[in-house]
């Protein structure tokens, strides 16, 4: 089947309906061949993307306000990147690290060193997902303290896999019919300003009170916990509660493990989220925004506990395969030299009065930091969530050619993830429309 061929549109452009012929032909083979467990957000299928903008096979052009869930924080198809990769696949593309190592894999690992929070010696693991590294970072907690305990939080969202699906909190459709789960997994009360109206220090007394009453302290290998919480909501805590949570670790002997995945790699204004508060992990698990959309991941954390796991007890044949390497270190660059950590809190700071000005009783709260931001919708006059609403905003923001995402526990949260890179006007156009959708929705 051929994709329509003509230029791309520089610009949104919508000349189908949603899906339009070809997209819906696809579909059909979809249904016929992928199973209906793997859902996707639009019903239409990508040609190419660039500058912000996504282009599916019938001519229409989307503003991308969610950059494969937070993954394309450079963009798509960035120079530096790309470049990179065809050298790497040009050369060689697997030899697998654990039998014929190769430069790439330590470039990374020492780009990481120096990127992440704390002066500490750091060492790192490069493995394939964001699921895989927060479960090597859970055997690196367990390995170190000789402890089998795992602190986790409400709302959290930590993988697919089955020690991560343990540590996710919400059930459909992450956990339901899929168990028996890993043991020693304890669920706690994160922040959640809105919702419980608490202090960081006053969440933080809570959720400890209850892991010393109810686990002990010595019983814990590992506290781990998304700086912001990503899937559940975007829910940013209260100022005060990672600090508390931090030292609490640092006085009894407990790994403090931040899932930066989503958050990591300029995503929040800040190269990683932890930076925000000052907090510096023991470990940091990030992945996403590493690699430009290849396929990579990695724990990295101090190198005692890094280096407590025996030889041979971490590693994978994909893991910090050389071509996906070849990408986060183009990824880094242009981080760097388009000093995309600034841009992310410029889009920040455009985009949420924007949204905190929208006149409607069914928005709950507006937040965000930096390019990762949230309206989370209820019905009016209470804090009773509203997927529904939601629903119908989502498509109607995507048969205008803007895609954004939804998530939180409840399904109420539009969120916003666009390229760090994401030009102005693409943004602000973007933003109207998702602002006439919200009002036409109510």
């Amino acid at each position: 089947m051929l994709a329509n061929v003509s230029v791309p549109a520089s610009h949104r452009q919508v000349r189908t309906a949603i899906p339009g012929p070809i997209s819906s032909a696809l579909q059909q083979r979809r249904s016929r061949a992928v199973s209906a467990a793997v859902t996707s957000t639009l019903p239409v299928y990508i040609t190419s993307a660039d500058g912000g903008l996504l282009h599916d096979v019938d001519g229409n052009t989307y503003i991308d306000f969610g950059s494969g869930i937070a993954v394309t924080n450079v963009g798509h198809a960035a120079p530096a990147v790309v470049d990179r990769v065809k050298d790497q696949v040009e050369r060689f593309t697997h030899t697998c690290f654990m039998i014929a190592p190769y430069e790439g894999y330590v470039e990374v690992c020492e780009a990481l060193a120096d990127l992440t929070p704390g002066d500490q010696e750091k060492r790192s693991a490069l493995f394939n997902s964001g699921a895989e590294a927060v479960e090597n970072a859970v055997k690196v907690a367990r390995a170190a303290t000789g402890r089998q305990a795992v602190v986790v939080f409400d709302h959290a969202y930590h993988g697919r896999t089955n020690l991560t699906m343990a540590l996710t909190s919400k059930s459909v459709p992450y956990k339901h019919g899929f168990g028996p789960f890993a043991p020693e997994i304890y669920r706690v009360s994160g922040s959640y300003p809105f919702r419980d109206g608490l202090t960081g220090p006053e969440s933080a007394a809570q959720a400890l009170d209850r892991i010393d009453k109810q686990i002990g302290a010595d019983q814990v290998a590992a506290v781990v916990i998304e700086p912001v919480q990503g899937e559940g909501g975007f829910i940013e805590p209260a100022p005060g509660f990672l600090p508390a949570l931090s030292q609490w670790c640092t006085r009894n002997g407990v790994v403090f493990i931040a899932d930066e995945v989503q958050t990591g790699f300029g995503r929040t204004g800040d190269w990683f989220a932890c930076e925000y508060e000052g907090v510096v992990p023991d470990v940091i698990v990030t992945a996403k925004g590493i690699a430009a959309g290849l396929p990579l991941a990695a724990v990295t954390g101090r190198a005692d506990l890094l280096d407590a796991v025996p030889p041979g007890g971490l590693g994978g044949t994909y893991g910090g395969n050389p071509v996906a390497c070849a990408a986060a270190l183009g990824s880094i660059e242009t981080i760097r030299d388009q000093k995309l950590v600034v841009a992310a809190r410029r889009i920040g700071t455009i985009a949420l009065p924007r949204l905190r000005a929208l006149p409607t009783d069914t928005i709950g709260h507006v937040r965000g930091r930096g390019a990762m931001l949230a309206v989370e919708f209820v019905k009016p006059g209470t804090r009773e969530p509203d997927a529904e609403l939601v629903r119908r905003i989502a498509k109607t923001c995507h048969d205008a050619g803007v895609v954004v995402l939804t998530c939180g526990t409840y399904g109420n949260v539009i969120r916003l993830l666009p390229p760090l890179s994401l030009p102005a006007e693409l943004l602000d156009e973007g933003l109207t429309v998702l602002a006439d959708a919200i009002r036409t929705a109510v």
